[in-house]
């Protein structure tokens, strides 16, 4: 007999391993099939290992590995992280977060039945759009509103229903790519509707559009530029003038604005971001945008405007695909409560963050320096900035303080920080690792703490 045969005699049987008293603990948590099948795959591997020459390494090792092997496969794959980047409206970290007034309505109406589509005042079955309808029109000042599950669809929804066969003027300074490498001509080709290019990259001008016009025009269009920012030798017409146009050639104006801004950025010091009640104030017919940025709520697409065509989308087929759920309704039916109490600053998040000073960052940084005791002092506060992210006033910052973490491997650092529980997702700045705590939420600092002394 082989080495490595008698290597292999040693492994436990499967029945052997479901006993093992740290292993049989697992089926009333993980249950059987889970916990057969981390034994298998262990056992599995070990084989491989002792046949391409290693010596099995004993009995405490491999149920170590099964223990792993489950916590592994066990665990979701969806975690909440530390965002310590200082981007706002991290894309990539699920953009907003939510205030818990907003968890606790959408745990509420996800805990049991509700009146999704009832109407208790009749007894009889109702719409599930009418919910967040009344307090859109009232912040956004259109007639109608519709939920759907995010600005892309509502933008195909508005295209599909209102323009399929018929054409769309929009300037080329405004095809813009949105995340995941979708392009709004790939989305209006979806639709249906013809896209007419008018103008350059830089330069557009009404006159354009109404060169364009002809008898089967439907609609112009026009698309912020929330995730990026054309400067230097530049024209764009205004929505007024746009709106004006459309009227004189019974067109519609459809304004996709992306972001979904409520507030005014300037009072932050940040570049003006349109709002949506500016869009609907200046006319535009329909007006779309995102639930899961500026508006801080959770994903969806929002459709604001004239009655007429909010009712002609609601009645649309592709409507039933886009629909949104429960849980997201309640949500930002809680979400837009913040805006219309005068509380918006103090409860959604982002705008918490948005409105954060820097000595409030500053005061911060410094306690959890002193918090990590000697580890801390290793450590330097330098300035920065926060950017805004997400699709959203591009290019704008904040002014921070940032924590720089010792100087050393920054990458294996950062690493460490991600890989750890929880997550801490930060970047690395002039070859150090920086932590910025605007986007790190006061509840999250302990558990920052804890694992900055583990790794420092």
């Amino acid at each position: 007999m082989t080495d490595k045969q008698e290597e292999l005699r040693k492994l436990p049987s499967v029945d052997r391993l479901m006993q093992h008293p740290d292993v049989a603990v697992r089926l009333e948590t993980d249950g059987r099939e889970a916990v057969l099948d981390a034994i298998r795959t262990t056992l599995e591997k070990m084989r491989a290992e002792i046949s391409a020459g290693s010596p099995y390494p004993g009995d405490a090792e491999l149920v170590q590995r099964i223990q792993a092997r489950l916590a592994s496969t066990m665990r979701p794959t969806l975690r909440p992280v530390i965002n310590a980047t200082g981007v706002i409206l991290h894309t990539n970290l699920g953009r907003a977060p939510l205030s818990e007034e907003t968890l606790q309505a959408m745990r509420r109406v996800g805990l049991g039945y509700s009146n999704l589509e009832f109407d208790l005042e009749a007894g009889h079955r109702g719409s599930r759009y009418v919910h967040a309808e009344s307090l859109l029109c009232r912040l956004s000042g259109a007639e109608a509103a519709l939920l759907v599950n995010n600005n892309a669809g509502a933008v195909l929804l508005v295209l599909s229903a209102l323009a399929r066969g018929r054409e769309v003027i929009i300037s080329r300074g405004q095809l813009v790519e949105i995340g995941g490498g979708f392009r709004i001509p790939e989305v209006m080709a979806q639709s249906g509707a013809t896209l007419v290019e008018v103008g350059t990259t830089n330069r557009t001008y009404v006159s354009d559009y109404a060169a364009a016009i002809t008898e089967r025009t439907v609609a112009l269009m026009r698309v912020h530029s929330s995730n990026f920012r054309v400067i230097g030798f530049t024209h764009q017409p205004s929505l007024a003038e746009m709106v004006q146009l459309a009227r004189e050639r019974g067109l519609w104006l459809f304004d996709d604005l992306g972001s979904g801004c409520l507030m005014d950025t300037q009072r932050f010091g940040l570049a003006h971001e349109p709002t949506v009640q500016e869009s609907i104030a200046q006319g535009a017919d329909v007006v779309t945008f995102s639930g899961d940025k500026l508006l801080g709520g959770p994903q969806a697409g929002i459709i604001v405007g004239k009655a007429e065509l909010i009712e002609r989308l609601r009645r649309h087929p592709l409507t039933r695909a886009l629909r949104v759920d429960k849980t997201t309704i309640a949500g930002i039916q809680a979400n837009l409560l913040h805006y219309v109490r005068g509380e918006a600053l103090t409860k959604i998040p982002i705008w918490r963050m948005i409105a954060m000073p820097v000595e409030e960052i500053t005061a911060r940084a410094r306690a959890l320096l002193e918090a990590l005791g000697p580890s801390g002092a290793r450590c330097e506060l330098i300035p920065g900035r926060s950017m805004i992210g997400g699709g959203s006033l591009p290019e704008e910052s904040l002014p921070t303080t940032l924590i720089a973490l010792p100087e050393g491997d920054a990458t294996s650092l950062a690493a460490a920080l991600r890989l750890g529980e929880p997550p801490i997702v930060a970047h690395i700045q002039d070859g150090r690792v920086v932590l910025d705590l605007r986007t790190v939420l006061p509840e999250e600092e302990q558990a920052l703490i804890g694992r900055l002394r583990e790794l420092l």
